[in-house]
């Protein structure tokens, strides 16, 4: 049977929802990271205020989040100090195993069989029951659970298959029974449902918001290059993410991802530190006054919004240009401003105004310096161009006398 020609200048069926791809003037505008990176994932409404109870773990990215609402003078119980290991360590649970391990233990008390929790300098953390039960009473009383999830390598004890927080303390590593591995999709996938049922099962009514770390692996275990290992293990976590999303945000209004990772990957043409892994300030910024604006109580309007998203902006296009001198006034104005609006809670809302006008005055005389410093560079360049020409003319002149002079 013969089948129709296609019409020349024929298209195909987009479907009822397009979301395109922007292109990098429409992305960097103070408006792209809301339009472009934001959009589909945010709250209707905020709903985070300084009574509400967080509980906010698991990669080290978790920490400014933590740490920014803490400023805001929000309840963030993970950031008091405590006898609960997220309390201790809220920023080094990188790994969706470790991250579940908490959930499990606090609510099912279901306790490793061997030492498999160690800290920043290897120290054992150990299963102590007290410990447990202030886990178990900050799981109660959460309101809102904020986890980032950082890397999906990981090295675990053979015969119990069970995971190590990080790697295994050198002076304890058994390579009979110590292996390393990548988490499969699958598994990835499980554990973070088994995260999500847990809560749910002992906190119905809290509300969940997964995030991404963007930090990225210092170092792979694998026979490969530790940039590629990195972009697989964040594809195992953003899947794993996603697919619970898909499965449980149309029954659960109280499910989130928050697109950390998206803003500073995608936001910022330059957004990390000279290592490579750890997001620059500017980057930091973003998404944490993101995450109030659309999150949290505090009235944050709109526009204030677009004028941080600007500013982080200029400031990356400043990084980008590679003029460092030119760079580190502002740099440090952003987070000496940073600070202080982290302090705003307790200041008067006069006394708020004057300060911003004070930081717009420093603002304007700093980048007045820049705009100097690149001009005076600029007519610098143009005299050494002029000097140089003059002297061609001059050498071409007395070459020319010369051969004249050699001629008679």
């Amino acid at each position: 049977m013969a089948t129709a020609a296609l019409a020349p200048g024929g298209s195909f069926y987009r479907g009822d929802t397009i979301n395109k791809s922007p292109v990098l003037k429409q992305l960097a505008t103070e408006t792209g990271i809301q339009d472009y990176i934001l959009k589909g994932w945010m709250p209707d409404k905020p709903f985070i205020g300084p009574h509400t109870n967080i509980v906010a773990f698991g990669s080290c990215f978790a920490s400014n989040i933590g740490k920014y609402l803490k400023n805001l003078g929000f309840d963030v119980t993970t950031a008091r100090e405590g006898k609960a290991h997220v309390q201790r360590i809220s920023d080094g649970l990188v790994n969706v195993f470790a991250i579940a391990q908490q959930f499990e233990w606090a609510w099912e008390n279901r306790t490793p069989s061997i030492e498999l929790w160690h800290g920043w300098k290897a120290e054992d953390f150990g299963y102590d029951e007290e410990a447990r039960r202030a886990t178990k009473d900050l799981f109660d009383a959460a309101d809102v659970f904020i986890l980032t999830f950082g890397l999906s390598e990981v090295w675990y004890d053979e015969p119990t298959g069970e995971t190590f927080w990080r790697a295994v303390p050198e002076g304890q590593f058994d390579k009979t029974r110590h292996k390393f591995r990548v988490a499969t999709s699958v598994e990835t996938a499980e554990r973070l449902r088994k995260i999500y049922d847990l809560i749910r099962q002992y906190r119905p009514e809290a509300t969940i918001i997964f995030t991404l770390s963007p930090v990225g692996l210092a170092a792979t275990f694998r026979n490969v290059s530790c940039l590629s290992a990195n972009s697989v293990s964040k594809a195992l976590l953003r899947v794993g993410i996603d697919e619970l999303y898909r499965s449980v945000s149309a029954s659960d209004p109280k499910f989130f991802y928050f697109p950390a990772y998206e803003v500073v990957m995608n936001g910022f043409r330059t957004p990390f530190a000279p290592d490579l892994r750890h997001p620059q300030v500017h980057a930091i910024k973003a998404n944490m006054k993101a995450f109030e604006h659309y999150f949290c109580t505090t009235g944050m309007s709109e526009e204030t919004l677009r004028t941080e998203i600007k500013d982080a902006l200029a400031l990356d296009a400043a990084v980008t240009s590679g003029n460092r001198e030119d760079v580190l006034p502002l740099l440090q104005e952003l987070k000496t401003r940073w600070k202080v609006q982290a302090d705003s809670s307790s200041l008067s809302e006069k006394r708020l105004q004057r300060r911003e006008a004070k930081f717009a005055l420093r603002r304007e005389a700093q980048q007045a310096e820049v705009a100097a410093k690149q001009a005076a560079k600029v007519a610098a360049k143009h005299a050494a161009k002029l000097a140089a020409k003059q002297a061609a003319k001059l050498e071409a002149k007395k070459a020319a006398k010369a051969g004249a002079v050699s001629g008679a």
